[in-house]
């Protein structure tokens, strides 16, 4: 096997030692190039990048171009973005996963020119993976490539442009994506979206309408998030729909409505909460209490105090916790 040369600067340029190292990216042996790599990154020299792009570009062995995807992380220039990005289309799979995780970890927003382009590439993996590392840098110029994929035919594509929009918090993003939080047809696309949608304000129609029919959606995990989210929102008109979640088939979608009725404040809701301190399910329980500390109802103090023997620690917790918090009230 023949190992193409790497690309570097004259070794005359070089100490000894590292001389030594650059030679070694040429080693047959691909484990003797993958250990001078990862030898050349410890020394932070931003002159041997060449030849580490290089060796991400042209090594013939995966985990030696593993490796330098891996390393390249530390550097934020173009040239090392570019050569991360093109590293997305890496035949071994291994490669392009450890390229897309070395992008999500940017932190310099000047990086977002290169990723924009990419965006544009006809790969599903090269344009979620390109939105993924937009999400980390929170910067403006993601807004319209992201506004645009939520259209995209491949679902992890339209996951992180969700991500990305959430993230941004930006209001022209609220009605796609409480478009899509009903209207997607995958349920984790959905589930994002409602989440998403956590930054809307109260008063946002299509948002809290959108929330509203997610709480109904055929996936508990859509039916949680809708919960979750609209107890963010303390939105009025989901008052009525969170109290009947709380007959949701499943524990956790009922467990997050306990949540979202305690953030609502409103103490109509603590006879049905407080309902649920003798649930068979502790986490409920433990759940119902912290609700009623919150909606600080005087009439719920007499179950409060019933559920002072509670057998779970946790419960009995939480318990002390509300009735410090409604007998304050109430004084």
């Amino acid at each position: 096997m023949t190992v193409p040369p790497a690309v570097t600067p004259h070794p005359d340029a070089f100490d000894p030692e590292t001389a030594a190292l650059l030679a070694r990216l040429a080693d047959e042996d691909a484990a003797v190039r993958r250990i001078a790599l990862l030898d050349l990154a410890d020394l932070e020299d931003a002159d041997l990048l060449p030849s580490l792009v290089s060796a991400l570009r042209a090594d013939p062995a995966p985990k030696v171009r593993l490796e330098a995807a891996r390393v390249l992380a530390s550097w934020e220039r173009d040239e090392i973005v570019e050569a991360l990005c093109g590293a997305l289309l890496d035949p071994a799979a291994e490669v392009s996963a450890a390229a897309a995780q070395s992008l999500s970890e940017l932190k310099d927003p000047a990086s977002a020119t290169v990723l924009r382009r990419w965006v544009e590439r006809p790969e599903p993996f090269v344009r979620a993976a390109t939105l993924r590392a937009l999400r980390e840098l929170r910067v403006a110029v993601a807004f319209e490539p992201a506004l645009e994929a939520l259209a995209d035919a491949t679902p992890s594509v339209r996951l992180e442009a969700v991500a990305v929009l959430g993230w941004l918090k930006d209001a022209r993003a609220l009605p796609p994506l409480a478009a899509l939080a009903t209207g997607d047809a995958e349920a984790d696309v959905r589930r994002a979206a409602v989440g998403s949608l956590g930054f809307a304000p109260a008063t946002h129609e299509a948002a809290t309408a959108a929330l509203l029919d997610a709480l109904r959606d055929g996936a508990w995990q859509v039916r949680e998030e809708a919960a979750t989210t609209l107890g963010k929102l303390r939105a009025p008109a989901a008052l009525a729909p969170l109290l009947a979640a709380l007959d949701d088939d499943y524990w956790q979608v009922r467990l997050r409505a306990v949540r979202a009725l305690g953030q609502t404040g409103d103490i109509s809701a603590a006879p049905a909460v407080a309902a649920l301190l003798t649930h068979t399910i502790s986490n409920l329980r433990k759940e119902a209490a912290l609700a009623l500390g919150e909606l600080r109802d005087p009439g719920t103090l007499p179950a409060l105090r019933d559920a002072l023997d509670d057998r779970d620690p946790d419960v009995r917790k939480a318990v002390r916790i509300a009735l410090q918090q409604v007998e304050s009230a109430v004084r």
